[in-house]
């Protein structure tokens, strides 16, 4: 890992970020969304699973799981003061493939949306349990590899996509940290806000400890603290001053 990472790209014009899951994208990188779509960036979602397991719920209506976990990631949009799409592919929630078929449906919102930035999990993190995740930033990065090359998917050069070659990749969550974005309270406050938005999940992660106890008396003070502490943490990590998030920046094999 590098020593001293990078800080603070330049405000990126348009940003791509392609999660798993609903709630992902906030959990990761809501601060620094926040952040550029308040300089303003024009932030797009590409949510590749529908979400259907995010509850403990066994009796759970799933249809409308689903249904319900679109509209709060519309929401946390709107709370991070995003202003571009929220695309669902609506592939099976912990059934996640990797295979050409989905390269080229991210491929095709690449190349129709442009991000100057793109925004997605760490495939290569080690001892990364969730399946979803995984396959989740294979998809980004090898979608990002289809949309620049004009000979994959020759059907979106038939529907009139051109290639399209992103200036940045960041990997969230990253094996090895090269680059962070430097946030503040408005920026944390945003992303709380976007991530409360995500109200079906309240009864899994968002207020409960790791080892499954709910906080004290006011849960949801503790859940903030908690995300508080996280941005404190990976910039005390990093011998910064104040709060961060952290990321693999990419660009030379872009």
């Amino acid at each position: 890992m590098s020593d001293r990472p990078t800080r603070d790209l330049p405000t990126p014009e348009v940003v791509l970020v392609v999660v798993a899951h609903p709630d992902d994208a906030e959990f990761q990188a809501g601060a620094t969304l926040a952040k550029w779509s308040r300089a303003g960036t024009r932030v797009h979602h590409l949510v590749l699973t529908d979400g259907s397991k995010g509850t403990w719920d066994r009796h759970a209506d799933v249809e409308a799981l689903v249904a319900r976990r679109q509209e709060e990631q519309r929401a946390a949009r709107r709370e991070l003061g995003a202003t571009g799409e929220v695309v669902f592919l609506g592939e099976v929630d912990g059934e996640l493939g990797t295979g050409a078929e989905l390269r080229g449906r991210v491929a095709e919102v690449i190349r129709r949306l442009r991000p100057t930035v793109v925004l997605g999990h760490d495939p290569w993190k080690r001892y990364r349990l969730h399946p979803d995740h995984r396959a989740a930033g294979v998809l980004c990065v090898d979608g990002i590899v289809a949309a620049r090359d004009p000979f994959f998917h020759p059907e979106l050069l038939r529907a009139g996509l051109e290639p399209h070659r992103p200036e940045a990749l960041l990997l969230f969550e990253p094996d090895e940290v090269n680059h962070v974005e430097v946030v503040d309270e408005e920026d944390l406050d945003a992303k709380l806000r976007a991530l409360e938005a995500h109200e079906s999940q309240f009864e899994t992660t968002h207020l409960y400890k790791l080892d499954g106890e709910p906080d004290g008396e006011d849960p949801l003070a503790g859940f903030r603290a908690r995300e508080r502490q996280r941005l404190l943490d990976a910039a005390r990590g990093l011998g910064i001053d104040g709060m961060v998030e952290a990321f693999h920046l990419e660009r030379d094999q872009l």
